[in-house]
C-alpha cells in the first residue's frame, strides 16, 4: 500500500515550486521549500499569495508550508521534488545537495525536457530518481507526467502515479526520451505557430484562436508560451534540437525576443503585452 508522504521537501521557491508546495500541502504534507538567500523572501511572498488565494476560494489547506535556506532542513522527508529552472548542470548541482542532505527520500524532478537518465547520474542512488513534471499553473492543472528513467526502481512508478491521484491529478506515465510527451508536442505546436506568425500567415491572436476555438486548446500555442517563458521555451527547442534533429530548430522570431529581453508574462511583453 502506497503511503502519501507526511513530509515533502521541494527544492526551488519559483512559480513552479510554490505551486508544487502548495499542492501537496493542501493534500495534508508538511512541506519545506529550501531557496537561495536571495530568492527567499520573494518565496515565501508567492507562499503566502497562493495560500491567501486558496483562502478566497474556501480551499482548505490541510498541511503547511516554510521556506528555508538550509537543505538540511530536508532530512526528515520521504519526497523531495526539484524544482528549480531548466539548466542542467544547476539541476546536477542541486540533485547532489538533495542526495546529501535527504539520503532515504524519492527524489522527484519537475524537468519538462532533461533526460532523467541524466540527471540520475548526480545521485548514488539513481533508482531513487523519478520525473515529476507538473505544469503551470500547479494548483489549476490536471496534469502531472510521471517520467521513468531506465534505472528508477519500478516501485516507485506506482507510488508515484498514487502521489499524483492523491493530489488530486491525473497522471500519465512516459518513458524517458527527448521532450518526453508534453513538451516535445507542445514545443512542436509553438515552433510552427511562431513560424507562421514570422511568416505573416496570421496574428499571434488568430493562430491561437485557430486552436482554441477549431481544437478546443484551452489556451493558444503563443500565449501559452508567454505564460512558460520565451526564454524556457527556446532552451527546451535547442535541447530538441541536438536530440531530435532539425524539425525543431528554433525560428529566428523566438531568438530575437529573448535577446531583446521579451520573455512572455514575466517581462511583460513576448508574443502578446502583459
Amino acid at each position: 500500500m502506497t503511503t502519501f508522504p507526511a513530509s515533502v521537501g521541494v527544492y526551488g521557491g519559483g512559480r513552479m515550486g510554490a505551486g508544487i508546495a502548495h499542492a501537496f500541502a493542501v493534500a495534508g504534507s508538511t512541506v519545506t521549500i529550501v531557496e537561495t538567500r536571495a530568492a527567499a523572501s520573494d518565496a515565501r511572498v508567492r507562499v503566502e499569495k497562493t495560500l491567501a488565494k486558496a483562502a478566497e476560494k474556501g480551499i482548505e489547506v490541510a498541511g503547511g508550508i516554510s521556506v528555508t535556506t538550509d537543505p538540511s532542513s530536508l532530512a526528515s522527508a520521504s519526497l523531495v521534488v526539484e524544482a528549480v529552472p531548466e539548466l542542467a548542470d544547476l539541476k546536477f548541482r542541486v540533485l547532489a545537495t538533495i542526495a546529501r542532505f535527504a539520503p532515504a527520500a524519492a527524489i522527484g524532478t519537475n524537468t519538462s525536457s532533461l533526460s532523467i537518465d541524466d540527471l540520475a547520474s548526480a545521485l548514488p542512488n539513481p533508482s531513487v530518481l523519478i520525473g515529476l513534471h507538473f505544469f503551470n499553473p500547479v494548483p489549476a492543472s490536471d496534469l502531472v507526467e510521471v517520467v521513468v528513467g531506465a534505472r528508477t526502481a519500478p516501485g516507485l512508478v506506482g507510488q508515484a502515479r498514487e502521489w499524483v491521484r492523491c493530489l488530486g491529478k491525473r497522471a500519465i506515465t512516459v518513458r524517458d526520451s527527448p521532450g518526453f510527451a508534453s513538451s516535445r508536442l507542445g514545443v512542436a505546436i509553438a515552433l510552427e505557430a511562431m513560424r507562421m506568425l514570422e511568416e505573416g500567415v496570421a496574428s499571434a491572436e488568430d493562430i491561437d484562436r485557430a486552436m482554441t476555438l477549431g481544437y478546443r486548446h484551452p489556451i493558444g500555442p503563443l500565449r501559452t508560451t508567454d505564460l512558460v517563458g520565451l526564454d524556457v521555451r527556446l532552451a527546451i527547442a535547442e535541447y530538441l534540437e541536438r536530440e531530435l534533429g532539425p524539425r525543431f530548430t528554433p525560428p529566428r522570431l523566438l531568438r530575437d525576443k529573448v535577446k531583446a529581453g521579451q520573455l512572455g508574462r514575466k517581462s511583460g511583453q513576448g508574443f502578446y503585452q502583459w
